[in-house]
């Protein structure tokens, strides 16, 4: 295997707020390595709510608004102090990016030197000791946003297929996190399932892992996107807006949030569940607890994945179970634009950027 360079193409994160803060450099340190870690080539990394989320420090308790609210400038009111995922101080500069897709090129002590040359995926959320303890790769550590990642070894999954890396980049993230919630909510053969935000990369990938479990598929998404839901499996497609009878559903699937949340648990059966990871309509919601008690529904949380999720999604990915979904791809220096058009909101799937040699 050819000597590795000692700088590396990376987009560095230099704080909160705009596009201004965002910094394509050609001279970042390729990443040194730890015992248990692998050092990956990245073929391609996808771009993420989460990735502007954290520019922008939406996830401070301060911000009430909706996530595309703040994507050019950022958020006045947020506070650098809880602006992290887990509520802690974020460290810049910070290379991001969750999704990679890539090839193993080093090795760090206790690592098989068999693995060299192994093509992988990395699982983004990096489990702790405990149940609820995890590292966000991208967010606490650096990402995907370069030429070379650093990761556990236990967290970059060896796959077989002959897709490519720009296809496997659309996987990580989105697909892990609808799988996510529908393991925690435990969505069955032959349930019926309302997906909000059913166009974007989190909701799209729930409508073809939904239709893979032989679930009935009900999706939420603007008129104009919805024959490309209809054709990842949905049942029925239904404008963001709309309203549906009562307990019409078994599950609801939702990253949307804000003024629409009070009518999924109204269509929610009796003993229904609601799963949750991601609120692009704003993350304030009423709720009315009689509901909630009185029709006996579970509300879930979804963000550290189950342990089973990442190698399940694997095997779906190798045996052609479920497909990529690519909107556009963009060189990795071409960030800013991807995020703008990542905010205008008008495509279907991922946006995926390629790092380059």
């Amino acid at each position: 295997m050819n000597a590795l360079p000692t700088t590396m193409a990376a987009v560095l994160l230099t704080g909160n707020g705009g596009f201004e803060c965002l910094s394509y450099r050609t001279d970042v340190p390729v990443p040194q390595l730890g015992p248990g870690e692998v050092l990956i080539r990245v073929g391609a990394c996808g771009v993420n709510n989460t990735d502007i989320n954290t520019r922008t420090a939406w996830y401070s308790k301060a911000v009430t608004a909706a996530t595309e609210a703040g994507g050019g400038d950022g958020f006045a009111e947020a506070k650098t102090e809880d602006s992290g995922w887990t509520g802690a101080v974020p460290q810049f500069p910070r290379i991001q990016g969750a999704d990679a897709a890539g090839r193993i090129v080093a090795a760090g002590e206790g690592i098989d030197p068999a693995r060299l040359g192994q093509r992988v995926l990395v699982e983004p959320v990096f489990r702790g000791a405990s149940r609820f303890e995890a590292t966000y790769f991208g967010s606490e550590v650096d990402g995907a946003f370069a030429q070379y990642a650093r990761v556990p070894a236990a967290h970059a999954h060896a796959i077989a297929t002959a897709l490519t890396d720009i296809e496997l980049a659309s996987f990580p993230c989105a697909y892990s996190a609808a799988e996510n919630m529908l393991t925690r909510t435990a969505l069955a053969a032959g349930e019926r399932v309302l997906i909000t935000g059913a166009s974007g990369g989190v909701g799209s990938a729930a409508v073809q892992l939904a239709k893979r479990r032989g679930a009935e598929v009900t999706a939420l998404a603007s008129p104009e996107k919805a024959d490309g839901v209809r054709a990842l499996g949905a049942t029925r497609v239904e404008s963001r807006d709309a309203r549906f009878e009562l307990e019409t559903f078994d599950v609801v699937i939702d990253v949307a949030g804000g003024a629409g949340f009070p009518a999924l648990l109204d269509a929610l059966k009796r003993g229904g569940r609601y799963g949750v990871a991601g609120a692009i309509s704003g993350p304030i919601a009423d709720i009315d607890l009689r509901t909630l008690y009185l029709k006996d529904l579970t509300l879930y949380g979804c963000t550290i994945l189950e342990p089973e999720v990442f190698p399940n999604l694997v095997g779906y990915i190798e045996r052609g179970e479920i497909g990529p979904v690519i909107a556009a791809i963009y060189p990795l220096s071409d960030i800013v634009t991807a995020q703008r058009a990542f905010l205008e909101k008008k495509h279907i799937g991922k946006i995926v950027l390629v790092p380059g040699e």
